[in-house]
């Protein structure tokens, strides 16, 4: 989970919400010392479905995450959610995974952290060149955002089928593993 400058927590769940595939909540701190609880988003399929990670934030109080699934195909999807008057909350899925033909990455298990310029990154489970998973870059541009294959894993040789995300180091350099 994360949390906000007011120390409210926020996270996902595989399951549950309106249509039983995932929510995104916020947990917030009483001054009783009591915690309520609130749904922000309720996945329903084609906006992605099953989030397995946690979420991160950008400079303007969105939050950004994964779905395992769901989207166009299937195969999962990053989004945002993007806060409104009154408590409401909208999403926009920025990718749909595609792995048919496009040897796109999919099933993203993990969550995704930025770099300065505003660039996404991630590991997806599945897809790729291999079938074997993948390290994705999603870039904001004038009509959306563009998802660039950063590397696609081989197998045996170099690991497969990633399940945690990726680190910067100093110098700007990704790290990860594989399962």
């Amino acid at each position: 989970m994360i949390s906000d400058a007011a120390g409210n927590l926020y996270g996902t769940t595989k399951d549950g919400g309106a249509a039983g595939r995932g929510t995104v909540f916020k947990l917030a701190h009483n001054a009783d010392g009591t915690w309520t609880h609130t749904v922000l988003f309720s996945f329903s399929g084609v906006d992605g479905e099953n989030p397995l990670a946690g979420l991160v934030w950008d400079g303007a109080g969105d939050l950004y995450g994964t779905t395992e699934s769901g989207g166009d195909l299937g195969y999962g999807v990053v989004f945002e959610l993007m806060p409104g008057t009154g408590g409401s909350w909208s999403e926009q899925v920025l990718h749909s995974f595609n792995p048919t033909g496009a040897n796109d990455g999919a099933h993203p298990y993990d969550g995704l952290i930025f770099d300065g310029a505003g660039n996404l990154y991630g590991t997806t489970f599945f897809g790729g060149l291999h079938s074997s998973g993948t390290v994705f870059e999603l870039s904001p541009t004038l009509s959306g955002w563009q998802e660039t294959q950063l590397y696609s894993f081989v197998g045996q040789m170099d690991g497969s089928n990633p399940t945690a995300g990726v680190v910067f180091d100093g110098a700007g350099n990704l790290y990860g593993t594989t399962s």
